[in-house]
C-alpha cells in the first residue's frame, strides 16, 4: 500500500484499518451517507453495501484517515484488468468540508497510479457527484444502485 502511515493536513494519519476497527468504520460509513437527509428505510436498505467486512481487506486496499485516535474518514479501492474503483469515500459528517476528502482522494490517486491503473471510477450516491466533478471526474454512465430499486446512479471516472 503507498503513503500507509503518512501524515496529512491537520495531523490527519493515513492508515489501513485493523480488523477490529471494521465496526466502527462501517458505522462511519453509515452516519456519511445519511448526511444526505435520507430515511431510516433507505438507509437500511444501504447497510450491506456500506458495511465493510474481513473480505474487504483481503479484496481490496481499505485505507482510514484518522485524526486524534477517532477515524475521520475512510476510503475503498479495488483493481481489475489495469483499473482502479473507488468503491467507499466516507467522511465522519462533522468533518465534511475540512479537506479530509481531498487527503483520501489524493492518497486514491496515487496509490492507483502506483498499482499500475490508468483511470479510476467511482459510482457516486447524486448527491457527492459534485465533490467528484470537482476533482476532475467526468460522467461517463448511469448504473442501477445496488440497494434501492429503481434508482439510478451516475458513474464518473477520472483518467489518472
Amino acid at each position: 500500500m503507498s503513503d500507509a502511515n503518512s501524515i496529512g493536513r491537520k495531523g490527519i494519519l493515513l492508515r489501513a484499518p485493523e480488523e477490529k476497527e471494521l465496526p466502527a468504520a462501517s458505522a462511519l460509513c453509515m452516519r456519511s451517507k445519511g448526511y444526505w437527509g435520507y430515511d431510516a428505510a433507505f438507509m437500511e436498505a444501504c447497510r450491506d453495501e456500506l458495511t465493510l467486512t474481513k473480505r474487504d481487506l483481503v479484496e481490496s486496499t481499505v485505507i482510514l484517515a484518522v485524526q486524534e485516535q477517532t477515524i475521520a474518514g475512510i476510503a475503498q479501492v479495488t483493481f481489475e484488468d489495469g483499473e482502479a474503483g473507488l468503491d467507499k469515500l466516507f467522511i465522519e459528517p462533522d468533518m465534511i468540508g475540512h479537506g479530509i476528502g481531498r487527503l483520501l482522494f489524493d492518497w486514491t490517486c496515487a496509490h492507483a497510479l502506483a498499482e499500475g491503473a490508468t483511470s479510476l471510477t467511482v459510482t457516486a450516491d447524486p448527491d457527492a457527484a459534485p465533490f467528484y466533478e470537482k476533482m476532475g471526474f467526468a460522467r461517463t454512465a448511469e448504473e442501477p444502485s445496488g440497494s434501492i430499486p429503481g434508482r439510478v446512479l451516475p458513474v464518473l471516472s477520472l483518467k489518472l
